[in-house]
């Protein structure tokens, strides 16, 4: 299959910086969702970007420094749980990709989104299901948030060690779940996820 068939219609089109975005952390108990955008160069690729779920913690981790290396530009961006809670976690992974757009240093001509997102945004988009493994750019922007979300509920882990955050990364294992009966809610639990246990 080739990952690069979207990037490569584009740049025919014209559309000389495209970018991928992808997010992570949309059905998590805690922790903030994480949203990467990146704009790869289509003649230096990085072998190997997938879909960040398929691949294990230790590719991740290689690919990651590879794409960060490599890429004509990357942000990541971040909505925490209280923004969250606020206005919704859809409305917060739109405006985290959103965030992540326009925190690019280079700006790009064409955006390429995971999933079903429309971003409320001035420039082209396309939005496509399973992006992550159809699209290199998407691929490569899931790798990213993939790793700098899971880095970071380590470093929740070691703030909040009854929860297990560093192998769950918030998500609603049993144990989690058994966790948040034991010690009631912390500081990074979404409380719009959490309404029973409040």
């Amino acid at each position: 299959m080739d990952k690069l068939r979207y990037e490569r219609e584009l740049s025919g089109q014209g559309f000389k910086y495209v970018c991928g975005v992808d997010e992570v952390g949309r059905g998590p108990l805690a922790g903030p969702v994480v949203c990467a955008a990146v704009i790869m160069p289509l003649d230096d690729v990085v072998e190997g970007v997938d879909d960040s779920k398929k691949l294990s913690a230790k590719k991740r981790e290689k690919l990651y420094g590879q794409i960060i290396e490599k890429a004509v530009a990357y942000a990541i961006c971040r909505v925490e749980p209280r923004i969250i809670d606020e206005i919704n976690i859809l409305q917060a992974t739109r405006l985290c990709m959103k965030n992540a757009v326009e925190s690019l240093a280079v700006l790009p001509d064409f955006v390429l989104t995971d999933g079903n997102m429309t971003l409320d945004i001035s420039i082209p988009q396309k939005s496509i299901i399973k992006g992550d493994y159809y699209s290199y750019s998407i691929g490569a922007a899931s790798v990213v948030a993939k790793v700098y979300r899971d880095n970071l509920m380590c470093e929740y882990d070691e703030e909040f060690p009854e929860y297990a955050f560093a192998s769950n990364k918030g998500y609603g294992t049993a144990a989690h779940i058994a966790a948040i009966e034991r010690f009631g809610l912390s500081s990074v639990h979404r409380r719009s996820f959490t309404k029973k246990w409040q």
